[in-house]
């Protein structure tokens, strides 16, 4: 069985332990990609599934837009390509030759004007969208789009940050200013509901500042999270483009007082990196912790016998409580593999993190009953074969609140309030956890934190106290509350 690290001894080869072992992902021929692999893409699957039916529960749809974007749509938006030139890869010629020494680039093909290939999408789409917007009539416009992205990290972490990963982004456009706030805010809601209710992930909700905001947005919201070592992670983003997009790309709609006027414009998308998120707040040194209503698998049930008599008749009651389970909408496997023994079965499905186990034998049989074993704290319990699917249905509902409760009680005895500078850099230095303080709005203290500490403000919190003190580091009287942290 394989050996994990555990986390108190390197956190970092911990966590890649982990999707090594429970096979969620591998590294691709090509620096910094990653191939992920069958368990991992049941995991993101599943977090597409029920996020596309939450999208389109608030009346999205989606659409597909390429890969492939003109260079000369990226510098209409000044900002924006700014905040993407270094990480953007190039196509410049579009066949290739056979060589000497195999093959090279036909110099004839070259392309007249170089493609990007997709870092985000904005800049495509809003040139379609000049094409389909005339009128208020057209609008509001509320697409999302599933795919993959290129952005050419020179460093990077499997799940947390490679140079392809796939996405989710969604693009609107609004004849008003409240209605793209409305949206913006509202997206961010979904986003934090499904990090809360689906990944059992706590998480705040909040306005990044402008040093760290979306490039190209006047506003950007986000939902952090709190991982296991005391870093933050951004789980999801919401912007606010306002009409700098509608404006660069001529977009203009007659409104309904006859007037030409500029679209308002969101954004918001989350990826492949809220498995990373998953992994790292909630597992342990035995492998993989999956909340239920995230994986693929929710019950895993274990034969035991001694004899092929035993093994017939244990099997057949395993069916039958299989078979029940799937009625009940469960995902359940039945283990009938008989090359491996029961104790390096319970070990697998522990790193697999497979939420519940059912183990049966003989005399369970013989009595009626199974013995349940909880992924999230290892604990067994006898239970009777009568009602069974409700009582593991049950029971999955508490596994799902436990995680969550024992990642919000972990996140919250690490959020440390401090009165001076020298307490900021002192739990900050040591890896404590994230700092709860006051800020001046002046990004000149921001930029000096970071620089100092490493620690970025992760997000202005929407619940804001009803006094504000002095900022720790300027001296300053506060315009906020603010939460600091180091981040992935």
């Amino acid at each position: 069985m394989a050996k994990i690290t555990p986390r108190a001894t390197d956190y970092s080869k911990w966590y890649l332990d982990i999707i090594n072992h429970a096979k969620l992902a591998d590294y691709g021929p090509v620096k910094g990609t990653m191939v992920i692999r069958p368990n991992g893409y049941a995991i993101w699957e599943n977090m597409q599934r029920v996020l596309d039916g939450m999208f389109k529960d608030t009346g999205h749809v989606n659409a597909y837009f390429p890969l492939f974007i003109p260079q000369s749509f990226l510098s209409k938006e000044a900002q924006h390509v700014e905040g993407f030139a270094k990480e953007c890869a190039l196509v410049t010629h579009s066949r290739l030759v056979n060589t000497d020494g195999g093959v090279g680039v036909d110099p004839n093909s070259k392309l007249e004007e170089p493609l990007v290939v997709r870092p985000t999408s904005e800049t495509i789409i809003w040139d379609m969208y000049r094409k389909w917007i005339q009128s208020y009539r057209d609008l509001p416009i509320l697409i999302n789009q599933w795919a993959n992205v290129v952005r050419w990290e020179m460093r990077t972490r499997l799940f947390l940050r490679t140079s392809e990963f796939l996405w989710q982004e969604g693009h609107t456009a609004h004849a008003t200013a409240e209605e793209a706030e409305e949206e913006t805010r509202k997206m961010l809601d979904v986003y934090a509901n499904f990090a809360e209710e689906y990944m059992a992930l706590p998480v705040f909700k909040g306005r990044k500042t402008e040093s760290e905001k979306f490039a190209g947005a006047d506003v950007t919201y986000c939902i952090e999270a709190m991982m296991q070592d005391g870093k933050a992670l951004q789980a999801g983003t919401s912007h606010n483009l306002g009409t700098n997009f509608s404006k660069a790309f001529e977009v203009q709609f007659q409104d309904r007082d006859g007037q030409l006027k500029n679209p308002y414009s969101t954004s918001w998308g989350v990826s492949t990196r809220l498995i990373g998120a998953l992994i790292m707040a909630h597992s342990d040194d035995n492998g993989l912790v999956l909340p239920p209503k995230l994986a693929q698998i929710q019950v895993a049930i274990v034969p035991i016998s001694r004899s092929e008599e035993e093994w017939a008749t244990v099997l057949e009651a395993g069916e039958k409580i299989r078979a029940e389970l799937r009625a009940k909408g469960i995902g359940v496997k039945l283990d009938d593999d008989t090359k491996q023994k029961p104790g390096w079965k319970f070990a697998e499905y522990e790193l697999l993190g497979i939420p519940l186990r059912i183990e049966i034998g003989p005399r369970d049989v013989a009595s009626e009953q199974v013995v349940l074993a909880r992924r999230d704290n290892r604990q067994k319990t006898t239970v009777p074969m009568a009602g069974l699917a409700d009582h593991v249905s049950t029971m999955l509902d508490t596994i799902q609140d436990a995680i969550y409760q024992k990642a919000l009680k972990f996140r919250d005895e690490h959020i440390f309030t401090v009165n001076n500078y020298d307490e900021f850099k002192e739990i900050i230095g040591s890896d404590k956890g994230w700092v709860r303080t006051f800020w001046d709005g002046d990004a000149a203290t921001e930029a000096r934190v970071k620089e100092e500490t490493k620690a970025t403000i992760r997000c202005i919190p929407f619940d804001q106290p009803s006094s504000l003190g002095t900022d720790p580091v300027s001296g300053q009287p506060a315009q906020y509350e603010v939460l600091y942290a180091k981040a992935y």
